[in-house]
């Protein structure tokens, strides 16, 4: 294969794929019309069903009367023969004779519309049951399709946000942080509080000499005593 050949098929390969592409993106509304094609063609097989079976019925009217006329005929025929009026006889026998064949042809008529019935009444009955399972594959289809694309979208924002998603968690790490340092500092400045009143309150006691420590002469007092004792 030449350069100019493997060029030419690559372009046919090309060209092939963006036809599907464009099929493949505009498969659900293609399959829409389909369902909608299918639809009318099935109405106008229905229409036809109720054409032909009006026709086999009017027919089956008409092979019926033919038979009862027939036999009405018959009946004269044969009350002319037991009158002995034989031209009389041949008379009704020829209309019977014309009557029975357009009997045969009634009757084949009705056999014909009773077999196109038989066969429009199937075809009519597998075309809707293909459409019914088309149309559950389609909303099948569809609901997958909208899923994905919820997934898809989702999926993208979580992409394209990933940074500004981590950024906001590392802010909030530092608000935290802030908070927690805040509140170490005012546990620190209540302690500080405290403890400057504590203070406080000890230099009051010691001036009024209240709850101050003895002080060495005091102590060497003390134990005098007890050695006395």
């Amino acid at each position: 294969m030449n350069i100019l050949q493997k060029l030419f098929t690559a372009a046919r390969g090309a060209a092939t794929e963006v036809g599907e592409t464009i099929v493949d993106n505009q498969a659900l509304r293609i399959l829409d019309q389909e369902i909608r094609d299918a639809d009318v063609e099935l109405r106008k097989a229905k229409d036809a069903l109720t054409e032909i079976m009006a026709k086999r019925k009017l027919g089956a009217n008409k092979v019926n009367d033919l038979r009862n006329t027939i036999k009405r005929y018959e009946n004269n025929a044969m009350q002319a023969l037991n009158q002995g009026n034989e031209a009389l006889a041949t008379e009704v026998a020829e209309r019977i004779a014309q009557m029975e064949a357009d009997l045969a042809t009634e009757e084949a008529l009705v056999n014909d519309f009773q077999q196109s019935e038989q066969n429009l009444r199937n075809t009519i009955a597998k075309t809707e049951g293909h459409i019914k399972r088309l149309k559950q594959q389609v909303q099948t289809v569809k609901a997958t399709e909208a899923v994905q694309k919820a997934q898809a979208s989702v999926a993208a924002r979580h992409s394209g946000a990933n940074s500004s998603m981590q950024g906001a968690l590392g802010s909030l790490e530092r608000i935290r942080q802030r908070q927690t340092e805040q509140a170490a500092r005012f546990e620190a400045a209540e302690e500080l509080d405290t403890m400057e009143g504590e203070n406080d309150l000890d230099a009051k006691l010691a001036a009024a000499g209240i709850g101050s420590s003895a002080g060495g002469g005091d102590v060497l007092a003390r134990l005098k005593a007890r050695q006395t004792a």
